[in-house]
């Protein structure tokens, strides 16, 4: 399991305001491709390919539309507890940039 820091790059003046007790879902307008570090992101209306950069945050990230709240997608992916906060901080910034949007 890594160990790294979880970093979403996010535009300046990004909407959103994350809330780990809300319910998630990936962007009807993105597309994930697995890859060995994680997966390729893809927006299809942005025209941006940006990445998820462990294999861990892409199984929350999918888990994400499964789970009442973002934060039950980490758990229900086995993320230990101490990297819960780095997990929250990535899920923010992907809120931000529209990878995932509220459902």
């Amino acid at each position: 399991m890594s160990t790294k820091p979880l970093d979403a790059t996010v535009p300046d003046g990004a909407a959103g305001s994350f809330d780990p007790a809300a319910p998630y879902r990936v962007s009807e307008s993105v597309s994930l491709r697995p890859e060995p570090f994680g997966a390729l992101v893809y927006d299809f209306t942005t025209r941006k390919l940006s990445f998820l950069k462990t294999p861990e945050l892409v199984e929350v990230v999918k888990g994400l539309g499964d789970q009442p709240d973002a934060q039950s997608a980490i758990e229900a992916a086995g993320v230990p507890e101490t990297q819960h906060e780095a997990y929250l901080k990535a899920l923010a910034g992907l809120l931000r940039s529209g990878t995932i949007v509220s459902r």
